[in-house]
């Protein structure tokens, strides 16, 4: 048997995350090695028990869980909570989880384990940029030991979610961002207008969730708050920004278009705070950083995620 990849998923728990880490762990061709945990889509304290309740339910208990950073590195940011819930997972009550993170910090983890996996470990950073970001400042040669990187951020053309110009995860941090997109010379960004061209059917997305296993049922219950408020404001297609980037993670040969350009992220504008700036026309000189996706196979990345669900 091939040697499965390493994966290391950076993560901020978050029902699309939730989707997501389902399909990291029903993917036969990577192994995740850890999850380390972003604050952004709620607080640390809430995205941290979402990450252990994800890998109880998917009976991946052995799978090591990191506490980030509770805080953006500079200036305090809203979370997400109107989408996702107070708690991160739609408000649903669920139990506590039986295990708690493990002592050692994110970015620590982040550092041993490129060591540990060197050359063949790949990231894929699910929420907003902080423990990266940290991880750079205490060892600016990380980059050079990562096999691969996707990054689930930014609104390509400017049409964000978050604001008029910006996506969540860059604008809830956008100096670790500007970190990350700095360091690394090659980045794979799956961004919030690929989600949008991407939807998922929400009528047979319904009938994926009623499947007779225990991650549909799970799903199912912590997806009720953003698949109302999908089917309120985008008719018949649910938008899952993480899912798609972790397919793309999974599955890079369903990519049907991908672009590479220089990217850079603004820190100072009045209006576009967090944007993710994509150099076109290549008029500044910069060299490509990012390959960029533009469109993925739309039945792939469905049947990945009927995988996930066990449907």
């Amino acid at each position: 048997m091939t040697q499965k990849i390493p994966l290391l998923i950076d993560t901020d728990p978050g029902v699309d995350d939730a989707l997501a880490l389902l399909m990291a762990f029903a993917d036969q061709r990577h192994e995740v090695v850890a999850l380390t945990i972003a604050a952004g889509n709620v607080g640390l304290e809430y995205t941290v028990r979402n990450g252990l309740k994800l890998c109880e339910v998917a009976g991946r208990d052995d799978v090591p869980v990191f506490a980030g950073s509770p805080d953006p590195l500079l200036h305090p940011s809203v979370d997400a909570a109107h989408v996702h819930g107070r708690d991160g997972y739609g408000d649903v009550d669920l139990p506590l989880p039986r295990r708690q993170a493990e002592a050692e910090h994110a970015a620590l983890a982040i550092l041993r384990l490129s060591h540990q996996y060197n050359g063949e470990l790949m990231l894929v950073m699910l929420g907003p940029l902080t423990n990266l970001a940290l991880a750079l400042k205490l060892d600016p040669t990380l980059p050079q030991r990562i096999g691969r990187i996707v990054v689930m951020g930014g609104a390509v053309t400017c049409h964000g979610n978050i604001t008029p110009a910006a996506e969540f995860n860059i604008a809830f941090d956008p100096e670790a961002a500007h970190v990350v997109f700095t360091a690394f010379p090659h980045l794979k960004v799956s961004d919030w207008e690929a989600t949008v061209a991407h939807g998922l059917p929400l009528p047979q997305a319904e009938q994926w969730l009623q499947a007779d296993d225990a991650r549909a049922r799970f799903y199912e219950l912590i997806s009720r708050k953003t698949r109302a408020l999908s089917e309120d404001s985008r008719g018949d297609r649910w938008f899952t920004a993480d899912a798609l980037a972790m397919a793309w993670a999974l599955n890079p040969d369903g990519a049907l278009r991908v672009e590479a350009r220089p990217l850079s992220i603004e820190l100072n504008g009045t209006f576009s705070r967090g944007a993710t700036v994509v150099d076109w026309n290549r008029q500044t000189g910069r060299p490509d950083n990012c390959e960029l996706l533009m469109e993925y196979d739309q039945q792939r990345f469905e049947a990945l995620v009927r995988q996930a669900l066990g449907a």
